[in-house]
């Protein structure tokens, strides 16, 4: 697991990454509302980090790559695309409306989930029995609450007995607060690094 949202798969050598949401920055001001420009770029810095750090054979995104239909945005994605070496490989998720050929021309394999091992790798949480599933789609988060009532909602990998939920990885996606059970393991993610929370009955 790392800060980023992202997860690393050593043994594959893939990238598993979830709900980038490319284009909603675009998307948003198109209709107005007032998101920085530079905004646009930290998704694609951000990537560009991760893959240069672990140098993966393939690049797994769990659905929502982009936020909705194609935007100027796109132009970037494929500019970022040919920089890499990475087979990429998109599961898709509900977003995911731009047409498969703009993806195919891009050399990138689409599906609707993946079965690797005992593995199964989808967009919603899904539960299969003799599979354990990563997926996304949620956005992930839990509050953490002080003695002097101060709240702070961080995304989180949400893991449970048959499925990892794995935090949205662009940065302006937003949080769904979830409320784990003794039965969850639940790892914050910062800006600057990851780390476990105990879950209190």
């Amino acid at each position: 697991m790392h800060n980023s949202g992202a997860l690393f798969w050593e043994k594959k050598s893939m990238l598993i990454i979830s709900d980038v949401h490319l284009g909603k920055v675009s998307h948003f001001r198109k209709f107005g509302s007032a998101v920085p420009q530079n905004a646009i770029h930290k998704n694609f810095e951000l990537l560009t980090s991760i893959v240069t750090q672990f140098n993966p054979g393939h690049i797994c995104f769990l659905g929502d790559l982009f936020h909705s239909s194609i935007n100027s945005e796109w132009i970037l994605f494929e500019q970022w695309v040919t920089s890499i070496k990475s087979q990429i490989i998109l599961v898709v998720g509900n977003h995911d409306i731009i047409s498969p050929k703009k993806y195919e021309a891009l050399n990138i394999k689409l599906a609707l989930e993946l079965l690797i091992d005992k593995f199964l790798l989808t967009h919603h949480p899904e539960e299969r029995e003799g599979f354990y599933n990563f997926s996304g789609h949620i956005h992930p988060a839990i509050k953490l609450k002080g003695l002097g009532k101060q709240a702070l909602k961080l995304p989180c990998f949400y893991i449970g007995v048959q499925q990892m939920i794995l935090p949205a990885f662009g940065i302006f996606t937003g949080t769904y607060t979830l409320k784990p059970t003794l039965k969850h393991k639940v790892f914050i993610i910062s800006k600057d690094e990851i780390f476990k929370v105990d879950i209190i009955s």
